[in-house]
């Protein structure tokens, strides 16, 4: 009987965020497949688990995923953890998963905590849609393209940093994104330290700069979407006031020019108005 592959996730940092279905299922497999072996027996130890841990990380999973595949096809079961938070975003496993799938082997997920998730449920921005982007690139110059690739996105974006990045990161953020933009910063979820800032991107910047502590764990950051603002389909109450006035007074190309100039409306909204406008003060001058 082929064997089952389980996805298990792991505390991305206080240990009581561990289902209890999470622990029984680690208890009940036959292996269970680790990014860093000796980062995830302190989770087991805590747990009192001791199923027999193999090492399946980003060197690694081409050539093992395949053997371990092997094992469930012969009646394993298997339990995929990476060192926290939900395997596969931003963490080893997709070429075991994929193979799983496309040989028809069941893969069952065991949800639990994710960073990505949890920063978006406290942050205050828009999360009907969102975009996450894995962590950021590496060097400035990709760094700045990959951002400048964002920066008209209308979705909430966001993505993962390390802490010896995330002031040269915010830096080069700047340097694409408005200041006024709202981001927040999520740092050390759940853990002692956490902290969760958000404000304009130059006053989060400023505060990573001058706070060691706030370049200190690990991070996810969340963009606001770019703002499109909408062009009005009317004047207002005081620019109707405006071109009544100059009406009274002025031909209407001449006080279509002069409210346009005066109130900083649309000349083509002025003008519509404007013919409407004239339309009433025709009316009323031949009822007098």
């Amino acid at each position: 009987m082929c064997g089952k592959l389980y996805v298990v996730a792991t505390p991305i940092g206080n240990l009581a965020d561990f289902s209890h279905r999470a622990v029984e299922i680690l208890k009940q497999v036959d292996l269970i497949a680790a990014e860093d072996t000796r980062h995830v027996m302190r989770l087991l130890q805590h747990y009192g688990i001791s199923n027999r841990l193999i090492s399946l990380h980003q060197h690694n999973e081409e050539k093992a995923s395949p053997e371990l595949l092997d094992k469930i096809k012969n009646g394993l079961t298997v339990a995929l953890v990476s060192d926290a938070g939900t395997p596969l975003l931003s963490d080893p496993g997709m070429p075991l998963v994929k193979l799983a799938r496309q040989q028809n082997i069941e893969v069952s997920p065991v949800p639990g905590a994710c960073a990505l998730i949890a920063a978006l449920s406290v942050s205050g921005l828009a999360t009907t849609q969102f975009r996450f982007e894995g962590f950021s690139p590496r060097t400035s110059s990709a760094r700045k393209n990959f951002f400048l690739s964002k920066k008209n996105e209308t979705v909430t974006w966001a993505f993962y940093e390390s802490s010896h990045r995330i002031l040269a990161s915010l830096e080069d953020l700047s340097e694409i994104v408005p200041g006024d933009r709202q981001i927040v910063i999520a740092r050390e979820l759940t853990k002692l330290h956490e902290t969760i800032v958000k404000d304009s991107l130059a006053k989060i910047l400023q505060q990573v700069r001058n706070n060691i502590y706030m370049r200190k764990g690990e991070f996810v950051v969340l963009v606001e979407g770019h703002v499109i603002e909408k062009k009005p389909h009317s004047i207002t109450e005081e620019q109707t006031r405006v071109l009544t006035i100059l009406l009274k007074q002025c031909s209407i190309k001449t006080a279509v020019a002069l409210a346009t100039e005066i109130t900083g409306a649309r000349k083509k909204l002025i003008y519509q108005a404007a013919l409407e406008l004239n339309k009433i003060l025709l009316t009323l001058k031949n009822t007098l």
